[in-house]
């Protein structure tokens, strides 16, 4: 907020914001002194009004800690806008702002981790897996950065965000495509076809999907349903395409599930899985240690 307030043109607006803060500190005082000082608190009328019945207005002085704490305030706040910037596009007696002190704490932390990362950067990744310490760091890595979609422990929830664990990745397992997916993200786009299919051809390609695991149906009739319209993104036998993202379906490792039903259902309506690029929100050493804690 006080960065902002400083970073303000210094033309009308910034003069506005000096008139307003000016004045309402002056009507505060105004307002405090005219309640303990500015008439005699023992002179009132004599008869009081009453309202509702017997509600009726008292004579008696507000207790001068009050007076005290509000002036106490009064001054604390004259003293602050004079170190700080919150006149308009005055920066104050300090010259502080928020950004300041955060380019300051990147340069306090190059200047205590520069060599540590470093060492880091010319470490291989077997280097880095057989390193304790580093690879505690990267465990507080997940769990800050990837343990809300993927689970505390990697293994997914949800039906929704995929298992680490295993040995079917739908983007490839290997360092550069965790890094790529990492660094990018991911946007799967299986299309629905249930426009195209029909209930019975939805229907007859789940179900032929099902036979993929022991070799395939070579005489089911959703074979070639399957052929013309799955073939090309998840082969001919199922056995996926890292490239496209497209999965395996030849095992019994599914994302969404792998029942009739949920089958159908992906079939029918597509899916449409994000994941987030991190490419700005983790440098170069904590992606590296990432990769290190998720390659197999």
């Amino acid at each position: 907020m006080n960065a902002a307030i400083a970073d303000l043109p210094s033309g009308f607006w910034s003069g506005w914001i000096i008139v307003l803060t000016l004045s309402s500190l002056a009507c505060v005082a105004w307002l405090v002194w005219s309640l303990y000082f500015g008439k005699d608190v023992d002179e009132h009328p004599e008869v009081d009004p009453v309202w509702d019945g017997n509600l009726q207005e008292g004579h008696n002085a507000p207790p001068m800690w009050w007076f005290w704490m509000i002036f106490a305030s009064l001054i604390f706040s004259l003293v602050y806008m004079m170190l700080f910037p919150a006149l308009g596009s005055n920066a104050g007696v300090l010259n502080w702002s928020q950004g300041k002190r955060l380019a300051d704490s990147y340069e306090n932390f190059e200047a205590n981790f520069a060599e540590a990362r470093a060492e880091i950067a010319e470490m291989s990744l077997v280097e880095i897996q057989n390193d304790l310490a580093l690879m505690e760091t990267a465990e507080r890595i997940f769990r800050r950065e990837c343990s809300v979609c993927h689970g505390p422990d990697g293994r997914g929830q949800a039906n929704l965000f995929p298992n680490l664990h295993d040995v079917d990745w739908q983007w490839g397992a290997s360092a550069e495509q965790i890094e790529q997916s990492i660094r990018n993200g991911r946007n799967a786009n299986m299309i629905a076809w249930q426009a195209m299919l029909g209930d019975e051809g939805v229907q007859q390609v789940a179900e032929y999907v099902l036979t993929l695991a022991d070799g395939g149906d070579a005489n089911h009739p959703g074979q070639t349903a399957y052929q013309q319209s799955c073939g090309a993104c998840h082969g001919p036998d199922g056995a996926g395409n890292p490239l496209l993202g497209a999965p395996r379906l030849s095992d019994d490792i599914w994302l969404y599930g792998g029942d009739l039903e949920t089958i159908k259902a992906s079939i029918a309506d597509g899916r449409f899985g994000i994941m987030p690029s991190f490419d700005q929100r983790l440098d170069d050493i904590q992606i590296k240690l990432l990769i290190a804690l998720l390659v197999r």
